[in-house]
């Protein structure tokens, strides 16, 4: 096996720090949320972004697709979308009398699926095979998605109008739940300045936005994160937080393998970028919440409780023993 020079490394890390920067330019704070799109692309993951009408999900997704040399396409979901409008379809061609397929706009690198939990879930779960296996499969015959290829996904919560809960399947499809919260005083004020100044959020050229990472770096810094090393103790300790969920009294659905799996994926990425490359215990907690938050499910009297998934995860973060 080849060894990576470091520069490569270096620069691909820096390429991705420098996203930040790019989406800066459009959404003030929300860096948990900026955090957590870069780390799913270390992890070859998707994301899903919960908030509130008006706290810049899809702009924050926009502003990340217009700083990186990638294709993207955008589905608005409705309540009358298809599967096929997702995927695409077998179109029949008079001239040839031949059907052919007409790819949907999952065939592309970064796909901005807006308002996801508008669609019922037989729409929603058109994604399911794109997103685990990257192929679609119509008529019988897969056809392989691009690569890099991330569903970038935003909805709200559901307990608003004209939403579909999503399916516990299609929830364990993405690597991250990320909470968009409504910005402090001090960024809203931020937010409100720079529209004073003219800022026009669907004109992101306007802003000075530009691609800053390709391809190229996201495979450099693939590579890098795949070598960072990982301590018997980390994965144990990862295991014991995964676990504790699966025992905890507020949850009728703990934390799956596959889940214990992210965290630990989700925690090595967040290691590299941060400079390291080994993990430490406080990095499995920085992604604890948004790699598990939606891989759980409280029992009802604990919802009528006020209980939440984030407090239970809390909880358990706080009383598993921490590796040395």
């Amino acid at each position: 096996m080849s060894v990576q020079p470091a520069e490569t490394a270096d620069s691909a890390r820096a390429s991705l720090e420098a996203l930040r920067t790019e989406i800066g330019k459009a959404v003030v704070g929300q860096d948990p949320a900026v955090t957590g799109l870069v780390v799913a692309l270390l992890c070859r993951g998707h994301v899903l972004l919960e908030g509130v009408p008006g706290v810049a999900k899809t702009l924050l997704v926009r502003a990340l697709a217009a700083s990186l040399e990638l294709g993207t396409k955008r589905v608005q979901f409705t309540p009358d979308l298809m599967p096929s409008d997702v995927t695409g379809s077998l179109v029949y061609d008079a001239r040839t009398t031949e059907f052919s397929f007409q790819p949907g706009p999952v065939f592309t690198n970064l796909l901005l699926a807006d308002e996801i939990n508008r669609t019922p879930p037989k729409t929603q779960s058109a994604l399911l095979e794109a997103m685990e296996e990257r192929q679609v499969t119509v008529d019988g015959t897969p056809r392989p998605l691009p690569e890099p290829f991330l569903v970038a996904a935003t909805q709200n919560p559901v307990e608003y109008e004209g939403t579909y809960p999503l399916p516990e399947a299609q929830l364990d499809r993405f690597l991250l739940k990320l909470t968009v919260s409504l910005p402090s005083r001090d960024e809203e004020i931020g937010v409100l300045t720079r529209h004073a100044e003219g800022f026009n959020p669907r004109d992101l050229k306007a802003a000075g936005i530009r691609a800053v990472a390709g391809a190229a770096d996201l495979e450099a810094a693939r590579t890098a994160v795949a070598k960072t090393s990982v301590s018997p103790e980390i994965t144990g300790y990862v295991v014991d937080i995964c676990r504790a969920t699966r025992e905890s009294p507020s949850l009728t659905l703990g934390v799956s393998p596959r889940g214990a799996t992210a965290l630990l994926s989700t925690a090595r990425a967040w290691a590299w970028l941060t400079g390291r490359d080994y993990v430490i215990p406080d990095d499995v907690k920085a992604l604890a919440l948004p790699t598990l938050r939606h891989r759980v499910q409280l029992r009802p009297e604990a919802e009528m409780e006020g209980v939440t998934a984030d407090s239970v995860i809390n909880a358990i973060l706080a009383h598993v023993p921490v590796p040395r």
